[in-house]
């Protein structure tokens, strides 16, 4: 069968209140070419970067706390960084470009259902006017 298992869509179609970086990007780790004392990290199978995973925050209030958090994998061939913290705001706001969702089936816990899997090509600072977190004026300044 010829369908694609991943699936494109856009940052807001995931994140329509935006989403925060929460933790620092890391390395995904292959266990099947990693060994006791020698870690390997796993590459995309598409484009052949390497695979790194960071955590996000999604800012939808009626997000379950169970989904509040989640992992997305990025695919590039250097370590990503995050965009600069916004003063006032205790994470990083972030937008994703080349986003895929892929669908599975999650048995942890005894009940199976259905899951999805968030990958990207990069990260960066959302645009201001983009629906997502501006930066706030600061009190005292003059609105000119």
């Amino acid at each position: 069968m010829a369908i694609n298992t991943r699936f494109k869509v856009s940052h807001g179609d995931v994140f329509p209140h935006g989403a925060f970086v929460v933790s620092e990007v890391e390395p995904v780790r292959d266990w099947d070419k990693s060994s006791p004392g020698k870690s390997v990290q796993a590459t995309d199978k598409e484009t052949g970067h390497l695979v790194w995973s960071v955590s996000v925050l999604d800012a939808d209030p009626e997000a379950r706390k169970d989904s509040k958090t989640l992992t997305v994998k990025i695919s590039a061939p250097v370590q990503p960084v995050p965009p600069e913290a916004m003063a006032g705001l205790p994470f990083r706001p972030v937008e994703f470009d080349g986003l895929t969702v892929t669908p599975y089936v999650n048995e942890n816990g005894g009940r199976a259902r259905v899951a999805f899997s968030l990958r990207a090509t990069g990260m960066r600072a959302p645009e201001v006017g983009s629906g997502k977190p501006a930066p706030r004026a600061h009190s005292g300044e003059n609105a000119a």
